[in-house]
């Protein structure tokens, strides 16, 4: 437990939020940042109506603002503690156990989601530092969330009781029916399209850490936690590089059992993911998004298929399989130091496996994510509508689709990653 208590010392960002001691058999902490956010309780309900896994649970909510938070915005927070208040008191027979902190108003100008999370997920640790427990599960989850009635059991089944396991991405479903417009749903059902496009797409190049990368939808032992250096501090994308660092240490899968189910609705509070992309495909005059070109992920493919030759050989063979690949690939690995990388990734490794793991190490998400902007951007491709993509990918693939409406791709997507 050295290594924890070297992390909370060095890493964290303030203080123990409670002084109260977990009971011994917590399993499991639940962390939930809010800010401006009116679905707290439909949340907690969620949660209450969920299997009560075989240790104990607990949910943690930090409400919190940036230093540059609305009058209305802070009066939400106020609101927000009120309706635990009366939750907590109200209640019966909960089987976890509720703790909420408002942190106020911040004076520190880099505060935002990233730091939040953090904040409530350094809070977790600490927790589970006090019971001597590096085993316990943290989970990450949104005040606009449901869950499926199975997310604690299927976390306690899939993750706590799996030594091997050390953290998870969870299967997500945005809800696309309800009581909000019609474009927002049908916003929703485009986005989410290409979240699981990426994800296939991804998975058909070969490349071998694919995984959704949604801060409401992450589980991840403590000491796996610290080991990654804790919840990244970013105002936004704060998820997709915590991720990152946790893939490559081994232990990740991803827990397709249990159901995330993120609310669609337009916000400004972070702001890059689901609530900017849908304010911006709603106020647009096509209801349409725009996602990387099929062939972008074929190039990457014919890259990483050759990566087997590139082990232990000489110069030249770099040279002619560089020269053997797409344009974009060339100029992108020139810009990126291609000769110097591949020289030190094959002096350090003995055996392909090690070469393989070291490379894609160094092309990793971060690199596929810079590639597909860098193709996107110059004279080789431009993005398309989502559906024609998906639709592409598809027959690509060999797949026999009936027809190319989004909601219709959408349902075959989902049913790929079950």
């Amino acid at each position: 437990m050295d290594f924890i208590s070297s992390y909370l010392e060095s890493k964290t960002t303030g203080n123990s939020l409670f002084a109260n001691i977990p009971k011994e058999n917590t399993g499991i902490i639940i962390t939930i940042p809010v800010f401006n956010e009116p679905g707290i309780i439909f949340t907690l309900n969620s949660l209450l109506k969920c299997k009560k896994p075989p240790c104990n649970v607990e949910v943690i909510v930090l409400v919190n603002a940036p230093p540059d938070a609305g009058i209305s915005q802070l009066e939400q927070n106020i609101v927000s503690c009120k309706e635990m208040e009366g939750w907590e008191k109200g209640t019966r027979d909960k089987f976890f156990n509720l703790l909420f902190y408002d942190a106020g108003l911040s004076d520190n100008p880099g505060w935002g989601v990233g730091m939040a999370r953090k904040t409530v997920m350094d809070e977790a640790l600490r927790r589970f530092n006090k019971i001597n427990k590096p085993d316990g599960v943290i989970v990450s989850l949104d005040a606009d969330c449901l869950v499926s009635e199975n997310y604690l059991t299927e976390i306690y089944e899939q993750l706590y009781r799996r030594n091997e396991r050390k953290a998870c991405s969870i299967y997500f479903e945005h809800p696309l029916t309800g009581n909000l417009p019609v474009k927002v749903y049908d916003a929703i059902a485009r986005y989410e399209l290409h979240l699981r496009y990426y994800y296939q797409a991804l998975k058909y190049t070969g490349y071998p850490w694919t995984f959704h990368t949604l801060g409401s939808a992450l589980a991840v032992r403590a000491e796996a936690y610290v080991k990654a250096g804790g919840m990244s501090k970013k105002q936004g994308a704060e998820d997709f590089y915590f991720i990152q660092k946790l893939v490559p240490a081994g232990g990740y899968f991803y827990l397709n059992s249990a159901t995330v189910i993120p609310s669609p609705r337009i916000s400004d509070r972070v702001p890059f993911g689901t609530g900017p992309v849908i304010s911006k495909i709603t106020m647009g005059d096509q209801n349409e998004y725009l996602t990387y070109h099929p062939a972008a992920f074929v190039y990457l493919k014919e890259f990483f298929d050759r990566l087997e030759l590139l082990y232990d050989v000489d110069m030249q063979m770099y040279e002619d399989i560089h020269t053997s690949l797409h344009k974009s690939i060339q100029e992108f690995l020139i810009h990126n130091d291609w000769n110097e990388k591949i020289n030190e990734i094959n002096n350090n490794t003995a055996s392909q496996a090690s070469f393989k793991k070291r490379f894609f190490n160094w092309f990793n998400m971060f690199r596929v994510v810079k590639y597909l902007n860098f193709t996107h951007s110059g004279p080789y491709l431009n993005k398309i509508p989502v559906d024609k993509a998906a639709f592409n990918l598809l027959e690509k693939t060999g797949r026999n689709i009936p027809g190319s409406e989004v909601y219709g791709l959408l349902r075959i997507y989902r049913e790929m990653e079950r």
